[in-house]
């Protein structure tokens, strides 16, 4: 009985191992020769699987090739989950995102072998961005559900906790691409301080020098 209580342990430990090998094969070959160069096959085979197997794991070796970020999404919402109960939702979605490029247990993107290279390859391939969006919806959606179970409201009638998720990843992701294109790997926590602090600023406040807003005017009549 003892035994048999241990095969399905065994199998889901197994099953990770070969999922993890796939991530890890995907991530070096499209690193290595671009997206477009690498098939599926070429990744199963690496990993010594056949194709059907790594379907079972992956829709694309897009997922699999980004299932190596997939997880920072999942560590930002456990240390939203750990901000104290009053803080403001912003406010907590920020220091959640500080948390986590703090901590070095987690390698945030910064710390990470080239993760870098993956997200600047993400820039420029129209597919591994599309996936890549995906990831980050599902992490969104869930920092919506903690800060409306925070506010003690129903999300689906209370905009607070989708505008405040929705302005936090807004800045990350303006950080993230100031990030990717500026060329320095170890600018990430400067940048994203830099995106949260806009939030703060009067950006909602109509500036009184130069020219108007959606002026038509072309040149001076004078």
């Amino acid at each position: 009985m003892q035994e048999a209580g241990k095969a399905p342990e065994r199998r889901s430990r197994k099953a990770r191992r070969t999922r993890d090998a796939l991530a890890r094969h995907a991530f070096d070959l499209v690193l290595e020769r671009g997206l477009r160069s690498v098939t599926v096959e070429e990744i199963a085979q690496a990993a010594d699987v056949d194709r059907r197997t790594f379907s079972r794991h992956f829709p694309s070796k897009e997922a699999a090739v980004l299932d190596a970020v997939r997880g920072d999404g999942d560590r930002i919402n456990r240390a939203l989950r750990e901000r104290p109960p009053a803080e403001p939702p912003l406010t907590a979605y920020r220091r959640a995102v500080l948390d986590w490029l703090d901590d070095t247990a987690a390698e945030p993107w910064h710390l990470r072998p080239r993760v870098f290279d993956l997200l600047v390859m993400a820039e420029e391939e129209p597919t591994l961005y599309a996936a890549y969006h995906h990831i980050r919806v599902d992490a969104q959606e869930e920092s919506v559900a903690i800060l409306a179970e925070r506010l003690g409201v129903d999300p689906r009638q209370d905009l607070r906790p989708a505008v405040a998720v929705a302005a936090g990843a807004g800045a990350l992701l303006a950080a993230q691409a100031a990030w990717v294109r500026g060329g320095r790997p170890a600018a990430l926590p400067e940048f994203v301080v830099q995106a949260f602090d806009a939030l703060s600023a009067n950006l909602l406040e109509t500036r009184q020098d130069g020219p108007a807003p959606h002026s038509t005017t072309q040149g001076s009549t004078s």
